[in-house]
């Protein structure tokens, strides 16, 4: 029996996908769990449609992270930070400030977890970032530490 499963199913499939199930298994399990639905005309159609969706969503989703890692190159977000003697700054800049700083200048709404810092921040100057924008798309951050 052909079933459209709902929900992944360890040992079957993942959700969406179309799989081949013996009767008793699907009767018996599938369907009474709402694990899957029969593969008729109709749920098929719907399946298809749904993955169209699902793959228009996800072009978008990758378009809008290009635009964001392009508009990212030309950016240099200006951080004001206090410090102490010989320029060391009290803390570390965080990804919290950056990605907060990010949205007061430019208006650009980038994730804190988005953005990778190999090390902390602790003294002024221009560094440079890497920010996972999803899709495998990475785009580069400047940001620049100044005395405030």
């Amino acid at each position: 029996m052909k079933v459209i499963l709902l929900q992944d199913v360890k040992g079957q499939g993942k959700k969406g996908q179309l799989i081949e199930a013996s009767d008793g298994y699907a009767r018996n399990y599938l369907l009474p769990r709402k694990l899957a639905v029969a593969a008729t005309p109709e749920n098929l159609n719907t399946m298809k449609q749904q993955e169209k969706a699902r793959k228009a969503q996800e072009a978008a989703e990758k378009a809008e992270a290009e635009a964001a890692a392009a508009r990212l190159k030309e950016l240099t977000v200006k951080i004001a930070a206090k410090a102490g003697a010989g320029g060391r700054l009290f803390g570390a800049v965080t990804s919290k400030e950056i990605s907060d700083a990010l949205k007061a200048q430019f208006g650009l709404d980038i994730a804190k977890t988005k953005i990778v810092q190999e090390e902390p921040i602790k003294a002024f100057g221009t560094y440079e970032l890497k920010c996972k924008l999803g899709y495998e798309v990475t785009g580069t951050l400047r940001v620049m530490v100044v005395e405030g």
